[in-house]
């Protein structure tokens, strides 16, 4: 699962590598930049199949275009690689609608015996990297129209396999257009995503405090080393 996420750049930043640029309405009206700690049902910026030259800012957590409840959405914050294409919410999208979402890490929690603990996982260059997605948009009861993304997932490679099974389906830079390409089938689209190479990416602890989707600052991405609880010795 990938729940949580941080995208720390700025807009320039982003235009630069992407070679899209922002719609300025958009951005006065949710200024989701820079953001430390991404979650479901944030506004977060996508670059869509129907439109490569601009950023778009969607609700994350994918509404399918049957629902009847907005609610649904809370629910579909990941696809699955390996179900994607017979999940009646996700089988449209990934065939007509795919997505890149810009990160520059993401948080998973790994269990251990003290609880869990958080980490951060980016590349070992900290620049941005896509993750593949697909997108919908909704119209509501009362006509609003509502666009919404969910964050493909894949096993885990052998950096993560200690932390999480499972991670976001990131995309080597050259293989970003081909995902956006609506002439590419979703079978031979899905191809595209392999483990992303363990050298590439690095991990590591951080505060409690990300545990808040309230908390929103730059010390959530900084390193804090885990220290287990002390063990308790016996009275007798």
């Amino acid at each position: 699962m990938c729940g949580r996420a941080s995208l720390s750049k700025v807009k320039k930043e982003l235009e630069k590598r992407f070679m899209a640029t922002f719609y300025s309405e958009e951005l006065e009206r949710y200024n989701p930049l820079p953001s430390f700690n991404i979650a479901p049902t944030h506004f977060h910026p996508v670059i869509t199949s129907d439109d490569a030259q601009h950023f778009q800012l969607f609700k994350w957590g994918l509404i399918p275009y049957w629902a009847k409840e907005a609610k649904i959405g809370s629910k579909m914050i990941n696809a699955r690689i390996e179900t994607i294409t017979e999940k009646s919410a996700f089988k449209n999208a990934i065939e007509q609608r795919r997505c890149l979402i810009p990160f520059d890490g993401f948080y998973e929690w790994k269990n251990t015996e003290h609880g869990k603990v958080p980490y951060r996982i980016t590349l070992q260059n900290n620049e941005v990297f896509a993750v593949a997605g697909i997108w919908e948009k909704w119209l509501s009861p009362n006509k609003e129209l509502i666009y919404t993304f969910s964050v493909i997932t894949q096993s885990a490679n052998q950096l993560m396999e200690p932390i999480h099974d499972r991670m976001p389906a990131i995309l080597l830079a050259e293989q970003e257009q081909l995902w956006l390409d609506s002439s590419l089938s979703a079978i031979d689209a899905l191809q595209l995503i392999q483990p992303y190479p363990d050298d590439a990416m690095k991990a590591y602890t951080v505060s409690n405090r990300v545990n808040k989707v309230a908390a929103n600052d730059s010390d959530l991405i900084i390193e804090v080393p885990y220290k287990a609880p002390p063990t308790q010795g016996k009275l007798f």
